[in-house]
C-alpha cells in the first residue's frame, strides 16, 4: 500500500509501519511470530494502562488473522532522542518519568477483555521467570565466550548463585512492572509522556522498573545523576524500608543486565541484529557499579571474575 511507510523497529519479532491519511496517522504493528504476545497481549496491556489514565497507544483496528493491529501513532519523539540533545534539563525529565512510574505502580485494576472476548489477567513475575531470564547470560554469552571445558561447570555454578540472590529479595511481587521501562520506550506526546512496548508487563517487584530506568544500557548517565533519580523516587515513596528496597534494586539491576547481555548476544547470533553487541561493554560497566555496592554479590563477583576477568573490575 502506498500510504504505508516502514519505520524503525525494536528487538522483537514485530514490524512497524506508519499509515498516513488526511484525518489521522496510525501505526500498523505486524507480527507473524509470537503474535499472541506481540499483538493481543500488547493491546491488552495498553488498554489496562489507558483505563488507569496512563497514556498508551489505543487500538483503532485489529486483524489478528492477517497478523496485524492498527494503533494510535505517538510520533517519533522518544525521550531517548530528546535527552541526547545538548542543553536539555535531564533531571527535570527524569523527575517527570519517576512521577509517571509512581502512578503506574498504583495500578490496581490488572485485567481486561482482549479483542478475542477473553479476560486477560497480568501474570505474576514468578521466581522461575527471573531465573530463566538471567540464565540467558549463561546460555548465550557464556556459551559463546567460554572455552568448552568451562561451560558446563560455569552454567551449574551460575544457576546456583542467581537462585541464592533471588532468595534474598525482600519485596513482594505486588505492583505493575513494565519490564522494559527506559527512555527509549517513553515518548513525548504533546506535553505528556506515553508508554510503548509494554507487552512483557507482569506483576512484580517495585524496584525492577526503577532499575531498568536508572541502569539503562542504552542511555549513559553518571553515578551522581543515577543517585539523584534514585533519591527522588525514594522521596516520592513514603512507606519504603530503604535498606530493603536498596538491596532489591541492586540485585534486580544486576540480574536484569546479565539477562540483557544474554539477549544482545542472542540477537546478534540468532537474529543477525548485530547493532546490540556494541551495548554490551556499558552493560558490564553497570554490573560492575552494582556488585561493588553490597556483599550480597560476593559469590557472583567471584564466579564472574574467575571466568570473565577482563570484564569485572
Amino acid at each position: 500500500m502506498k500510504n504505508l511507510k516502514k519505520i524503525k523497529g525494536d528487538a522483537s519479532f514485530r514490524d512497524f509501519y506508519r499509515k498516513k491519511s488526511k484525518s489521522i496517522n496510525s501505526i500498523i504493528v505486524f507480527a507473524k511470530k509470537e503474535k499472541f504476545k506481540n499483538l493481543i497481549i500488547y493491546e491488552a496491556i495498553n488498554r489496562i494502562l489507558n483505563k488507569n489514565k496512563i497514556l498508551a497507544p489505543k487500538l483503532f483496528k485489529e486483524n489478528y488473522n492477517k497478523n496485524y493491529i492498527e494503533i494510535q501513532d505517538f510520533g517519533d519523539h522518544t525521550l531517548f532522542e530528546i535527552l541526547k540533545k545538548k542543553n536539555v534539563n535531564k533531571l527535570s525529565y527524569f523527575k517527570k518519568i519517576i512521577n509517571l512510574l509512581c502512578r503506574i505502580q498504583l495500578i490496581k485494576n490488572r485485567n481486561t477483555t482482549i479483542f478475542k472476548n477473553k479476560i486477560y489477567h497480568i501474570p505474576k513475575y514468578k521466581e522461575k521467570i527471573l531465573i530463566n531470564e538471567t540464565n540467558l547470560f549463561s546460555k548465550w554469552y557464556a556459551e559463546q565466550n567460554l572455552k568448552s571445558y568451562k561451560k558446563k561447570t560455569f552454567s551449574k555454578k551460575f544457576n546456583k548463585v542467581i537462585k541464592e540472590l533471588i532468595s534474598k529479595l525482600n519485596l513482594k511481587n505486588d505492583v505493575f512492572v513494565h519490564r522494559d521501562f527506559h527512555v527509549s520506550n517513553l515518548m513525548l506526546v504533546r506535553d505528556e509522556i506515553g508508554v510503548i512496548d509494554s507487552q512483557d508487563a507482569l506483576i512484580g517487584n517495585r524496584a525492577y522498573d526503577l532499575a531498568s530506568l536508572i541502569d539503562d544500557v542504552r542511555f549513559k548517565t553518571s553515578k551522581s545523576f543515577k543517585k539523584k533519580v534514585y533519591d527522588y523516587y525514594l522521596k516520592k515513596q513514603k512507606n519504603l524500608i530503604k535498606n530493603k528496597f536498596k538491596n532489591d534494586f541492586e540485585i534486580l539491576s544486576v540480574l536484569r543486565n546479565l539477562k540483557i547481555i544474554g539477549i544482545f548476544t542472542r540477537l546478534s547470533l540468532r537474529d543477525r541484529k548485530k547493532k546490540y553487541i556494541k551495548l554490551i561493554p556499558y552493560t558490564w560497566e553497570l554490573i560492575n557499579i552494582r556488585i561493588k555496592e553490597s556483599g550480597v554479590f560476593f559469590d557472583l563477583k567471584k564466579l564472574l571474575s574467575q571466568n570473565f576477568e577482563k570484564k569485572i573490575k
